[in-house]
């Protein structure tokens, strides 16, 4: 009897004689290490990436703001109008020859004073007054005789005067686009001579400076 049994095959020893065995065998292993892998890697990606924290939504600032520090001076009018402007008063220089002197003196009763900033016209007719640049109405003075002054305040530090001018439509505090209508021209009893025109005078740190040095362009004369 006992040799009976070991004469006998063993049930292992057929399993591994039947030819789809070790296929069997390696592609069993081939499953159970891409399983550990893929465990593995899910395992590593929650611990390596971490849940952000909330961040707060910051606004962003005013783009007015930001692009009127690089704006360019322009003329206080139209574009359009351009071929139709005039200087009338220049911006008094001492250094200047002397026609441009002679052009930047003002008269009244008898009584000289220079000119702190360009008087423009367009043929004795009245046009719009526009923003050189962008800024902040810093005042607006009314008055008849020497005729009513807007005041703005810019970005980079400069200011503009705007004088001689009726129908404002703008007051203090208000901000202001660079081309965006604030007045008409008009004239006034302090230089009648001129007749409807615009004085336009500009600040640089608390001082006056010729306007047609910081212009993008310069109009006819």
């Amino acid at each position: 009897m006992r040799e009976d049994k070991n004469s006998q095959p063993s049930q292992k020893g057929q399993w591994q004689k039947k030819p789809w065995f070790w296929p069997a065998v390696y592609a069993g292993g081939a499953v159970m290490l891409a399983a550990m892998l893929f465990g593995y890697n899910a395992l590593v990606t929650k611990v390596e990436v971490a849940p952000q924290p909330d961040v707060a939504q910051v606004e962003p600032g005013p783009v007015v703001e930001t692009n009127a520090r690089t704006e360019s001076m322009k003329y206080p009018f139209k574009e359009e109008s351009f071929d139709k402007v005039q200087v009338l008063q220049e911006f008094y220089e001492v250094d200047a020859d002397s026609k441009s002197r002679e052009k930047a003196l003002m008269v009244f009763n008898q009584s000289f004073t220079t000119s702190s900033g360009v008087s423009l016209a367009m043929n004795g007719e009245e046009f719009e007054v526009v923003a050189a640049m962008s800024g902040k109405v810093l005042d607006v003075k009314l008055d008849e005789f020497t005729g009513n002054k807007i005041m703005l305040e810019h970005p980079n530090g400069m200011q503009t005067h705007y004088s001689s001018v009726k129908d404002i439509l703008v007051k203090k505090g208000d901000q202001i686009t660079q081309g965006q209508q604030i007045a008409t021209s008009t004239d006034n009893q302090w230089n009648p001579t001129a007749g409807v025109h615009m004085h336009f005078e500009v600040l640089e740190n608390g001082a006056y400076v010729n306007p047609k040095k910081l212009l993008a362009f310069t109009p006819s004369e």
